[in-house]
């Protein structure tokens, strides 16, 4: 056997040897993501099972909390209205009756609804999740500068949560239970449109809320600097009033500027992460030339 041949049967085998390196460790990432998948549903299925444990609370407290008159937002409109000597702000109906059309509907809504507490209650434990994966592939820098990341984006996403549930459902049910076109047409409102407009409502809202996290995030990399998000703040405005417009069922104006409002303030916090984020480039990039 000549030379070069051994030379070529040497490096095939470590190319070879390089390939299957490879190969095995994409596969073990696999592996691991594959965990974090599988503890993740079982985290999702225990806080269901908890859920379902207590239905009769979740179901008759949270989930019809919003159609009784003495729900706390309601209350409070009454005593706004009545400080404030504002006729009609007091809620004093809602008229629609809440109905089932389909055989296995009141069996799919305790599913459904149970799958729904058990995401909103289990999502700081998914996005602990999320950080024990990523967490291998970052450097000690990006791993110190996305510390509390888990902390942050589960205090956001519960405050959006709590502001969508107290404040956009119960403005948005009073206002379309009360539209009436006519005396002939009664509001029979099947119950999966009922649970889906509260649960959009309010993870809709708790996702919204995780704008500075993503500002953050996408300042981190690159992608977004302060004086784009400042330059851009007139088309911001415009896709907000959108966001809101979209995540509200309701034509209300009232509503929707309620909900675009935190918006607009978290539009002007994330400017301020990303001035953060940016300010403190800048001063490591200044160390770092300086020690040089």
């Amino acid at each position: 056997m000549s030379k070069m041949t051994k030379s070529s049967l040497v490096q095939a085998i470590k190319d070879k040897g390089k390939n299957i390196e490879g190969e095995m460790s994409f596969f073990d990432h696999l592996e691991v993501l594959r965990w974090h998948i599988i503890r993740s549903v079982l985290a999702v299925a225990v806080f269901a099972t908890l859920a379902f444990t207590f239905y009769d609370y979740v179901f008759n407290e949270i989930i019809m909390g919003p159609k009784k008159l003495d729900f706390w937002t309601y209350r409070m409109m009454c005593k706004v209205g009545e400080l404030l000597h504002i006729d009609g702000f007091c809620v004093e109906r809602i008229p629609f009756n809440i109905i089932n059309t389909e055989m296995a509907g009141q069996f799919m809504l305790q599913i459904n609804s149970c799958l729904i507490t058990a995401v909103a209650l289990g999502f700081p434990y998914l996005l602990f999740e999320v950080w024990l994966f990523v967490k291998p592939a970052l450097t000690d820098i990006e791993k110190r500068s996305a510390r509390g990341f888990v902390f942050y984006a589960t205090i956001l996403f519960a405050l959006g949560v709590l502001f969508g549930y107290y404040i956009v459902v119960p403005l948005s049910v009073n206002f379309l239970s009360n539209v009436s076109l006519s005396e002939e047409i009664t509001n029979q409102i099947t119950i999966d449109s009922y649970l889906s407009t509260i649960a959009t409502l309010s993870l809709g809202c708790g996702i919204v809320f995780l704008l500075p996290i993503l500002i953050f995030i996408l300042s981190k990399i690159g992608l977004m600097t302060p004086e784009f998000m400042r330059a851009s703040r007139r088309y911001a405005v415009v896709i907000i009033l959108v966001i809101a417009a979209v995540i509200t069922p309701s034509a209300d104006v009232i509503t929707m500027l309620t909900v675009s409002a935190p918006m607009f303030i978290l539009y002007e916090i994330s400017i301020m992460v990303s001035a953060n984020v940016k300010k403190a480039r800048a001063a490591k990039e200044k160390e770092f030339y300086s020690n040089k």
